[in-house]
């Protein structure tokens, strides 16, 4: 199941929209068809792929429930896994559901709340075991661009800096705040800005930016930038 955003979530996401001038419909809690909308108005700008990820996080995870909540992200009243050959735990459990109900029989187990959460858990671990393999072999890759500079896009503003997506490669690394210069950088959440007390400069999501590569170390999976 996959419940309605959180109302904190909306209220941040419509703020930072508000700053490139667009606009997410539907009031308080927007519908399925809301984001649809909004989607479908920004799918030829130049910046939509971000815009997208941007909305995605606005989201809630889905996760396995014997509750039936509906599935918000795809607009079903109910979603279930069913997939053939199985490929995971939960759709052999519906498996064996639907084959005990062919059969006129009723299938049950102890505690459906702690299988749904059991399910839910094992999700993440195996995406973030696939997520650090990714994250290996793009630092493994980057290790020969050392000194290299990139045009990048930056995908992740923070209380410590920057994430910037480098043009043509898809790899993501950090500008630490310490690189920004001599200045004091407040961060907004809702904004996704780093703006300088100072020099009022301003690093938002979505800017461009050009950078240097200065580290890809494979052991912490971590890849370090400097503005160029």
């Amino acid at each position: 199941m996959h419940d309605v955003p959180a109302a904190e979530k909306v209220d941040a996401l419509r703020a930072f929209l508000a700053e490139l001038g667009l606009q997410l419909p539907g009031g308080e809690i927007p519908r399925p068809k809301d984001y649809a909308q909004l989607l479908e108005r920004i799918r030829k700008r130049p910046d939509f792929a971000l815009l997208q990820t941007i909305l995605l996080r606005s989201l809630k995870q889905a996760v396995y429930s014997p509750e039936n909540l509906g599935h918000f992200g795809l607009a079903f009243e109910a979603y279930v896994h069913f997939t053939s050959p199985i490929r995971r735990y939960p759709d052999l459990v519906v498996h064996r559901v639907i084959k005990s109900l062919l059969e006129k029989k009723s299938y049950s187990v102890d505690d459906w709340g702690a299988l749904g959460r059991h399910c839910s858990e094992t999700e993440r671990r195996a995406d973030d075991a696939s997520r650090d393999v990714e994250n290996w072999l793009k630092c493994y890759y980057m290790r020969d661009h050392v000194g290299n500079t990139f045009s990048g896009t930056i995908t992740g503003v923070t209380p410590f800096g920057l994430f910037v997506t480098l043009d043509d490669y898809f790899v993501d690394g950090l500008v630490h705040i310490s690189e920004l210069g001599r200045d004091y950088f407040q961060y907004d959440a809702a904004r996704h800005v780093l703006m300088g007390e100072r020099t009022r400069k301003r690093y938002r999501l979505a800017d461009r930016m050009k950078v240097k590569l200065v580290r890809a170390d494979i052991d912490s999976r971590k890849i370090d930038l400097v503005p160029a």
